[in-house]
């Protein structure tokens, strides 16, 4: 199976001040969308290995896509998620979202020890989804706790189409100040710490 990319956005959000407070490095957040053919759209079908087997060429095509859109920023934060349309089943647009989209992405940003957070809804074209954003080491990390709203086109995703996102972040919130492991202190070995 080969998934159907129908159409690609991205979105770029660069943020240097934070309630008054200028910050030298400024945050900048991005989202690389593929809205994709569902292959299930209408239907139940039991065995959901071949989107997930080819799910890889569409995380791929995203991760490429973000990773431009951080232009000269490193990625230190991810995540990801997905809409599925009317027509499917919230287990196709997570059959997409799997290791197997997830380990091009994982490669683009220089490798990454944590696992990515992720969201999905069903939902009508137009919709919003928030996507969670985490360390990309190192879940611990509190002043990357963070996320990204998408609003989706207003004619996607289709009943027969899923949405698959992938969000970066160059780094932690601004004026972040919870305290818990800075991002200077990560060992790296657990994907948590």
């Amino acid at each position: 199976m080969k998934l159907d990319i129908r159409r690609l956005l991205s979105l770029c959000d660069h943020k240097e001040v934070e309630a008054g407070q200028r910050h030298a490095v400024p945050l900048r957040r991005v989202a690389a969308i593929a809205i994709i053919g569902n292959p299930y759209a209408g239907r139940f079908e039991e065995d959901l290995s071949e989107a997930i087997a080819a799910s890889a060429e569409a995380g791929r095509v995203l991760a490429k896509l973000a990773i431009d859109a951080m232009g000269p920023y490193k990625t230190e934060s991810y995540g990801k998620g997905g809409v599925v349309g009317l027509g499917g089943e919230l287990e196709h647009v997570n059959a997409m979202l799997t290791t197997t989209f997830a380990a091009p992405l994982r490669d683009a940003v220089g490798g990454a020890q944590a696992w990515i957070p992720s969201f999905t809804k069903l939902a009508a074209p137009g919709s919003q989804i928030d996507i969670p954003l985490a360390h990309k080491d190192a879940l611990y990390v509190r002043s990357h706790y963070d996320g990204m709203t998408i609003t989706l086109p207003p004619d996607a995703p289709g009943s027969d189409e899923v949405a698959l996102i992938v969000c970066l972040a160059n780094r932690g919130r601004l004026n972040a100040r919870v305290g818990g492991l800075a991002a200077k202190d990560i060992v790296g070995k657990d994907g948590l710490r």
